[in-house]
C-alpha cells in the first residue's frame, strides 16, 4: 500500500483557497486570489521539489485538474515532465472529458476508488483540490499532511478544515522548514487513534 500526501499552501487562519492567481477560484466572491504571489522565496521552491521525490501519481479535484491540464502539458521543466509522465486520478461529480495524457476519472464510490489507486502506487500527491481534501480528511484517507503556512490572516475563504473531519492524531514527520518570507513548512503523519483528554489542573495538598 502506498502513501497519500496532501500538499497545501495555507494562511495562518488556514485559508487555502486560490493561492496562485486571482482567477484560480473566485467562489464565494473570494477577494484575495493570488495571496501567495507577493511572498516568493527560493526555499519554498526547493522544498516543493524535494517533496515531489518519489511521486508516482497525482490525485486531483476537477477544478485543480482543469488548471493543471491547461498549463503543465506545455511546460518542459522538472515539474512539467514529472506531471506529464505520471498517472493523474481525477475526482468529479460529473463526467468530464479528460484530455491530459494519463488521466483517469474516478467512479462515484470515491473512497473505494482512492484506496484502489493507493494500492497501485508508492506515493500519490493531492495538490490543492480543497473539496476533495475534505472527503479525504473525513475518510482518514491520507498518510501525510504537508502544509506551507504563510504569515497572513485573510479572514475569509475556503479553509483546510471546512467541517466534517473526524478526530485524528498526527505526528510531526520531519523538522519544520522556515523560509525567508516567513512561511513555515509543517509535515505531519497520520497516527493511530483519536485525541485523548486529560486534566491539567494542579491539585494543591493542604
Amino acid at each position: 500500500m502506498g502513501t497519500i500526501h496532501i500538499d497545501l499552501f495555507t494562511t495562518l487562519d488556514l485559508v487555502a483557497q486560490a493561492p496562485g492567481h486571482p482567477e484560480e477560484d473566485t467562489e464565494g466572491g473570494f477577494p484575495f486570489g493570488g495571496w501567495q504571489a507577493p511572498l516568493p522565496a527560493e526555499e519554498v521552491g526547493q522544498a516543493v521539489l524535494k517533496g515531489m521525490e518519489g511521486m508516482d501519481a497525482l490525485l486531483l479535484g476537477r477544478k485543480t485538474y482543469d488548471i493543471f491540464a491547461a498549463y503543465w502539458p506545455h511546460q518542459d521543466d522538472v515539474i512539467g515532465r514529472l506531471f506529464n509522465r505520471i498517472p493523474k486520478y481525477v475526482a468529479s461529480r460529473g463526467t468530464p472529458a479528460l484530455g491530459w495524457a494519463g488521466s483517469t476519472l474516478l467512479g462515484p464510490d470515491l473512497p473505494s476508488e482512492v484506496r484502489t489507486a493507493r494500492d497501485k502506487h508508492e506515493s500519490i500527491h493531492v495538490i490543492g483540490s480543497l473539496d476533495l481534501v475534505q472527503t479525504l480528511l473525513h475518510e482518514r484517507l491520507f498518510d501525510r499532511l504537508n502544509l506551507w503556512v504563510y504569515p497572513l490572516v485573510l479572514g475569509t475563504g475556503k479553509k483546510l478544515f471546512g467541517g466534517g473531519e473526524v478526530p485524528a492524531n498526527l505526528t510531526l514527520a520531519e523538522p519544520p522548514v522556515t523560509a525567508s518570507n516567513g512561511a513555515v513548512l509543517l509535515r505531519y503523519a497520520l497516527a493511530d487513534g483519536i485525541p485523548a483528554t486529560g486534566d491539567m489542573r494542579v491539585t494543591v495538598n493542604e
